[in-house]
């Protein structure tokens, strides 16, 4: 049974909450979680780079990564990571290895990059995931840009070229 509409903006939004809290720590603002097929959060995640100081601490990448240690790929396979902001090139491609089958995201890596600007801390491509998963083989279903302006809210002020 597929995922209704109505839970995809209320885990949405659950991801824009946790891009709050990621933004409060001293994180930069980004929040995603992981859903069985039924809709039921099974994990969360949040931004790392400000706290721990990885570059590459994506909340979507470090929410990949507890996945792909917890379950198997048959069963991610039935799962759907929701996002706060669509996936970069790598948190895409952590997405693909660890075998999720659905995406579900706040706004676009090209609204991103547009609201941002050349900030050094964030230097966002304009690279949809979409484009990312259709180089690999196998399918990830994508839904969104969703609730665009809720996602973009966390991020006002945050940017120092924003």
């Amino acid at each position: 049974m597929p995922i209704a509409p109505e839970t995809d903006l209320a885990l949405i939004r659950r991801t824009i909450a946790l891009a709050t809290d990621s933004r409060a720590r001293g994180d930069h603002p980004f929040g995603a979680l992981l859903a069985g097929p039924d809709g039921e959060v099974l994990l969360e995640a949040m931004n790392t780079c400000g706290t721990k100081g990885d570059r590459t601490g994506h909340a979507e990448r470090n929410l990949m990564t507890e996945a792909s240690l917890k379950y198997d790929a048959d069963f991610l396979a039935t799962c759907t990571m929701y996002t706060s902001a669509e996936p970069c090139a790598m948190c895409a491609g952590s997405v693909y290895w660890a075998g999720v089958g659905r995406v579900v995201h706040g706004m676009s890596e090209k609204a991103l990059k547009d609201l941002i600007g050349p900030d050094p801390e964030n230097l966002t491509m304009d690279l949809p995931c979409r484009t990312v998963f259709a180089a690999g083989q196998r399918q990830v279903e994508v839904v969104g840009p969703l609730l665009t302006e809720e996602s973009a809210v966390v991020h006002e002020g945050f940017w120092v070229s924003s």
